[in-house]
């Protein structure tokens, strides 16, 4: 098994976003929904990958989380 940075996905309340991406980026991210989903053995929509990705992204930039933690205190 591979060490994909994401895991099985969550099952969450969405917000609706309508954003644009380039042609690369899109096809890395369906390329990605079909090793996810051979890993896991579910049908991933690579549209449902972008928020987990943006998340453990931010969730990972130890720059930003100062800047929030610096904020919220």
């Amino acid at each position: 098994m591979s060490k994909l940075k994401l895991g099985p996905l969550p099952d969450d309340k969405p917000v609706k976003l309508t954003l644009e991406l380039p042609a690369g980026v899109h096809r890395d991210l369906v390329a990605y929904a079909d090793v996810l989903g051979r890993e896991t053995g579910q049908a991933i929509d690579a549209s449902k990958l972008i928020a987990p990705m943006l998340a453990r992204f931010m969730a990972t930039d130890r720059v930003f989380a100062k800047a929030r933690n610096s904020r919220a205190g």
